[in-house]
């Protein structure tokens, strides 16, 4: 939305309240204006909370919250003047300070003079006390929210970070891309994940106000806010005085100990904290006495001490060379190497495991037949993978330790089975199977890890879940079984790797690799990994020859795993997906590209696969909000939020999907088992008003899926493994009557058909990825013409065979799909994965030992 849109929106709501003037800025939670208050006849900075994160939060609940921090009174603390709601827009005012932020003074000088720096923190100190006394924590201290006027600092937007958290939003803010706190000014338990915070956190991001006031940088900054997380929780520590030597003692020693790791380290008050600034004896740490030390040493002593270590050095390096050890193999690192069509089909966690000695890759790419998903080997000293038999439809694969066998997971079920051939053996249910060097498989089971023997027998409990903990799963045992790589995701942190020493978690995990969302290591230390943030994707719009274009870069989504889908409505102005949220699977809108955001399903039920209606007013939908489990009706309501949702057919057992035909008179379902359950899934279809049951279209002893009514409503494409390939393949029968015919389009194994608004060209994906537009004739009947191969679907796109995954524009020139989210530094397909020779060399360059 333009400025002067947006403006004018505020003011007609805002009519006899406010008038707004114009945008004074925009930060990570709101808009700020300058606006007038007309019944005071005053200046007011009235901010608006962004949709994203008012959807998340909630409207109400915000502003019950933020009521909490209205009495707060202190000179140094912006007093909140009013908030509200006025047509959809949650809006809290403040006063409209003459002066600038804190951010914008460092920005401009670099650093401030000392005198300056400690009496401005001192200031806000003192205030902070005033408001943890009365129990209320601030927790998203910086520069930005520090207001100078007249020398005077002013803390700004003081328990807006509260109000989110209290109503809600903290824990689901990764929709949004937002959250509590900025990374620079994070406390180490703000970086975990941890909701529940005291007043520590915020004498620590004052710590690290105070330490860029001196210094000019945050004291852990970063390229990503990943690296940065990374060096709050395992960083050295830091001194002012080491980068500014005029700072002096007990200031850096005050800086030091607000950014302690833990909070039982550092000050038990936030007056504390000013009472240290005060005194000129505080000390804290080594670091400081190191610093009065040094002041302490003559010239003659400092050359005396350098000479010893110059003399120390020259010996040191005097015997290398003597023993000329073997110097190290360097590492090598090579992006991607793969193939288009024979790379890992998923970069998700465990999708793909290195064997123990390194010589070959164990990964989950497309079946051979096209259509569904298997395991293949790729052998380094071979150009192309093999397929491994036995394990259609299977992931999470884990070599054995004598590289002879291969654990995987298969319909929920562990199984094993030999390289060479042989039964495959069923141990017990589980996920992420990784094979010990004790020669049991680890997997995660319903209540924490689990351990089942390789060859059959009864299941151990290893460790019990323990609820809002992050996950922890075991990546790979290291070499000798001393210790693992774990992959760490969950709470709200970014994944990545760290080290697991003796099989405890180290005091201060090393971050090794950031932006990873799976990863696999071999005793030799060839470490294969792909990149991406797991769970969180964007997306994309693609032009027939294959150009990617962000939607609305920078916004990402949690899609929840399981079959996602999502639908585009008929004018191509929305999009309606399913997202996590409150920890729960729901509905919501976006407008495009860059419009707000609004969620549509607020049920404690869980809703899938959204699909406009031909008039573009109602959105249907499946969930199981009324039986849970696998008992999932068709439910229907209105794409502006207003009413609430309806039954729209209740199905005994499990409905995937459900939508209109253009007509609006046909509503057409896909029904069956469970995803794992082969050849159970069928087509259905009822009118509602006329049937009083869904009718069977297809229900043959096959499986049949994503079911595509053309625009005229007379033909429906669909997939099935009816031709005896092994895959899937695309087909098209006459609507409704199924029996009257049956063309075969896809030859190449075919998933997610999806009809042109033309009605003159069918799209699908074949078995190679490969985006194909077959032009077809329905004028007398139906035929199938040319074939175009439009692009390769880039690594890290969502393809399915059981929801169609992209859509198309209303032009038929444009196709939106989702791939995996990687930030701002989004990677391309061919660097995603990433296989890396003789690792253990920088591991031990990182860790020790």
């Amino acid at each position: 939305m333009a400025m002067t849109d947006a403006v004018a929106r505020l003011n007609a709501a805002l009519e006899g309240r406010y008038a707004i003037e114009r945008e004074l800025g925009e930060g990570g939670m709101a808009t700020v204006y300058l606006a007038d208050d007309l019944k005071h006849e005053r200046k007011v900075a009235l901010k608006v909370l962004k949709p994203e994160l008012a959807a998340v939060v909630g409207a109400e609940r915000f502003l019950a919250e933020i009521k909490t921090t209205a009495n707060l009174q202190h000179p140094n603390i912006l007093p909140l003047f009013d908030s509200g709601e006025a047509e959809g827009l949650v809006y809290y005012v403040m006063p409209f300070v003459e002066g600038e932020s804190l951010q914008e003074r460092i920005d401009r000088e670099k650093q401030l003079p000392v005198d300056e720096a400690v009496r401005i923190a001192t200031d806000v100190a003192e205030a902070l006390q005033a408001a943890h006394e009365q129990g209320i924590v601030h927790r998203d201290i910086k520069p930005a929210n520090i207001l100078v006027s007249r020398g005077k600092p002013l803390i700004a937007d003081f328990g807006i970070a509260l109000a989110i958290s209290a109503a809600g939003g903290g824990a689901r803010l990764t929709e949004t891309g937002l959250s509590v706190g900025t990374p620079f000014y994070m406390s180490p338990e703000q970086a975990t994940g941890d909701q529940v915070v005291g007043t520590s956190t915020d004498t620590y991001a004052l710590g690290s106000v105070l330490y860029e006031m001196l210094v000019g940088d945050p004291p852990y900054p970063g390229s990503t806010a990943q690296a940065v997380l990374g060096k709050i929780i395992a960083g050295e520590p830091v001194s002012a005085a080491k980068q500014r030597p005029s700072v002096p003692p007990n200031v850096d020693a005050t800086v030091r100990r607000a950014l302690e790791k833990l909070p039982a380290d550092r000050f038990t008050s936030a007056q504390d904290f000013a009472n240290a600034l005060g005194d000129e004896h505080f000390r804290y740490g080594e670091a400081a006495a190191g610093v009065a030390l040094a002041g302490a040493v003559g010239p003659w002593k400092r050359a005396s001490m350098g000479l010893a270590i110059l003399a120390t050095v020259t010996s040191l390096i005097a015997g290398w060379a003597l023993l000329r050890p073997v110097p190290p193999s360097p590492v090598e690192r090579f992006a991607s190497p793969f193939g288009n069509a024979d790379q890992p089909g998923a970069a998700g966690v465990y999708a793909f495991n290195l064997s123990p000695d390194g010589s070959k890759l164990v990964f989950r790419g497309a079946s051979e037949g096209g259509g569904g998903n298997q395991l293949w080997v790729r052998q380094w000293n071979d150009l192309d993978p093999l397929p491994v038999r036995g394990t259609e439809s299977g992931s999470q694969p884990a070599v054995s330790p004598d590289g002879e066998r291969l654990a995987f997971m298969q319909g929920g079920q562990i199984r094993v089975l030999s390289f060479e051939g042989g039964p495959v053996i069923t141990l017990g249910p589980g996920l992420f199977p990784r094979w010990g060097p004790d020669g049991y498989i680890y997997a995660e089971g319903d209540s924490g890890a689990v351990r089942m023997p390789a060859t059959g027998g009864p299941v151990e409990q290893v460790t019990r879940a323990v609820e809002g903990e992050p996950f922890n799963r075991v990546g790979d045992f290291l070499p000798g079984g001393d210790g693992a790589l774990l992959m760490v995701d969950g709470g709200g942190i970014t994944p990545e790797i760290r080290a697991l020493n003796a099989m405890e978690l180290l005091d201060s995990p090393v971050a090794l690799v950031d932006g990873v969302s799976a990863f696999t290591i071999s005793d030799d230390g060839k470490l294969f990994y792909s990149r991406g943030q797991t769970g969180l994707s964007e997306f994309v719009w693609m032009t027939r020859s294959g150009q990617a274009t962000p939607v609305d870069p920078g916004w990402s989504f949690d899609s929840g795993g399981g079959n996602s889908a999502w639908s585009l409505s008929p004018d191509g102005a929305r999009l309606a997906f399913r997202a996590q949220a409150d920890d729960n699977d729901d509905i919501w809108i976006k407008d495009l590209d860059d419009g707000p955001l609004s969620r549509l399903t607020f049920d404690e039920g869980e809703d899938w696969s959204p699909h406009w209606s031909p008039d573009g007013d109602m959105l249907t939908f499946v969930s199981n909000r009324a039986g849970g489990g696998d008992d999932r009706d068709v439910w229907t309501k209105r794409a502006d939020g207003t009413g609430e949702a309806e039954l729209l057919y209740d199905h005994e057992g499990l409905i995937v999907e459900g939508f209109w035909g253009p007509d609006g008179e046909w509503l057409v379902l896909r029904g069956g088992a469970a995803t794992a359950a082969m050849n159970t899934r069928d087509i259905l279809a009822l009118r509602p008003g006329v049937d009083s049951i869904a009718l069977p279209l297809l229900a043959a002893e096959y499986d049949e899926q994503e079911p595509a009514l053309s625009p005229d409503g007379r033909w429906l494409a669909y997939i099935s493994n009816e031709a005896g390939s092994g895959g899937f393949e695309v087909f098209v029968r006459p609507f409704p009557d199924m029996n009257a015919g049956r063309w075969q389009v896809s030859t190449d194994g075919g998933v997610m058909p999806v009809w042109a608004h033309s009605g003159r060209e069918l799209f699908f994906l074949d078995s190679n990825r490969a985006l194909i537009a077959a032009q077809v004739d329905t004028d007398s009947g139906f035929q199938v013409g040319e074939k175009e191969t439009l692009f390769t679907f880039p690594t890290g796109s969502r393809i399915s065979t059981t929801n169609t995954l992209y859509g198309v524009a209303p032009d038929d020139q444009r196709f939106l799909m989702a791939r995996d989210y990687g930030g701002e530094s989004q990677e391309s397909s061919e660097s995603r994965f990433v296989l890396v020779n003789n690792f253990f060399e920088e591991l031990r360059e990182r860790v020790g030992n």
